[in-house]
């Protein structure tokens, strides 16, 4: 077996992130990141916890996602922080090459939202941490559909690839993927930022042992 991979990495440094916005429209700075959970990791340990909810002079979370993440005015109004200030503890590890950096979807999402989040604060586009990504949405489109590993130093555009791919019947979203590893899965939780992304590490973690990279 290669000791390149991941699997036997044990002090591998991990960035695992997950935004809820105000829709799921990534055309507009209107869909503004209302909260940004994130959690560092060392080999298969959790070494740290963020749960931020950004504030922002208005804010309008659509009836649908408001359902669906479970937005709550009053409790964002008490915990909300300096959207600039969030991005940067944020930023101080999705910027630092000693990361690897795992998401659900991050690539079809999350980074068109952190871009975003950038425009908002007065910054500029910065996607050069892109190829350090590792979409566990994409990993399981290619486990489920028997897709031969990538080539080496080639993952982000395999990964890329798999993004829009669709197959009847293949279920690749959170909750499927903890039912398939035996992860246990609270539904009540699922979008609570911190909640997902911390099962999303754990997700990550069986399937590594499933592909190779």
């Amino acid at each position: 077996m290669k000791s390149s991979l991941l699997r036997f990495k044990k002090n591998q440094k991990y960035l695992v992130f997950d935004y809820e916005t105000c829709n799921l429209n990534l055309s507009t700075h209107e869909n503004k990141p209302w909260q940004l959970g994130f959690i560092t990791c060392e080999g298969n340990k959790v070494i740290d916890k963020h749960d931020l909810y950004i504030s922002w002079d208005t804010i309008n979370v659509s009836p649908d996602a408001a359902r669906i993440t479970g937005f709550s005015k009053s409790k964002y109004d008490k915990n909300k922080k300096d959207a600039l200030d969030c991005l940067n503890k944020f930023e101080k590890y999705l910027y630092d090459n000693n990361y690897l950096i795992i998401g659900h979807n991050v690539l079809g999402f999350d980074v068109y939202i952190h871009s975003i989040h950038r425009i908002l604060c007065g910054k500029t586009y910065d996607y050069s941490y892109i190829n350090r990504v590792i979409d566990t949405n994409c990993l399981a489109r290619s486990i489920k559909n028997e897709v031969s590993n990538p080539e080496e130093d080639d993952l982000l555009s395999f990964q890329y690839k798999l993004l829009n791919l669709r197959t009847k019947n293949i279920k690749t979203n959170l909750k499927q993927l903890c039912k398939d590893y035996q992860i246990s899965f609270d539904e009540s939780r699922l979008h609570e930022a911190l909640y997902d992304v911390e099962k999303t590490f754990e997700v990550f973690h069986s399937m590594i042992w499933t592909k190779e990279i």
